[in-house]
């Protein structure tokens, strides 16, 4: 009997496994110790909230630091702000911020909410960021100016 009448055997399954593109090229998450010090990122984003709510940022800049929706909810907020800027006849201007305090916790591995307490020439506001570890940095996934 010849070799080409043998049927060949193999140990491979018909049906391969499906790809997870998810797992390999979407969001990937992070631990606190792959991720550097988190309250520089804490002041910075809140002096660019108030930057970009006070007309004197473009929201675009914080593109790369904050999640879909945070984006959504800054650029509701910024319209709004500039359309009563308008309404009263206000420039944009560039606050003047001194960080008062900053505190922040880790409710669990990969996260970090923190409070920024801030004064601005008009009063003391608290900005207060969720941060997520996603792609190896951290990324405000909630935002809230109180």
């Amino acid at each position: 009997m010849s070799n080409a009448a043998k049927p060949l055997s193999t140990n491979r399954s018909t049906t391969a496994e499906p790809f997870d593109t998810e797992r390999f090229f979407g969001v990937q998450t992070a631990s606190n110790r792959e991720l550097p010090n988190p309250e520089p990122m804490l002041v910075n984003l809140a002096r660019c909230v108030l930057e970009v709510l006070a007309g004197a940022r473009e929201l675009d800049q914080m593109m790369r630091w904050v999640t879909e929706e945070v984006y959504t909810v800054l650029l509701r907020r910024s319209v709004l702000a500039q359309r009563a800027r308008d309404l009263k006849g206000v420039r944009p201007h560039r606050p003047q911020v001194a960080v008062l305090r900053t505190t922040w916790s880790s409710p669990r591995d990969g996260v970090i909410e923190g409070v920024v307490i801030v004064q601005t020439a008009a009063r003391v506001r608290a900005i207060a960021l969720r941060l997520e570890g996603l792609d190896h940095r951290w990324r405000a996934s909630a935002v809230s100016v109180l």
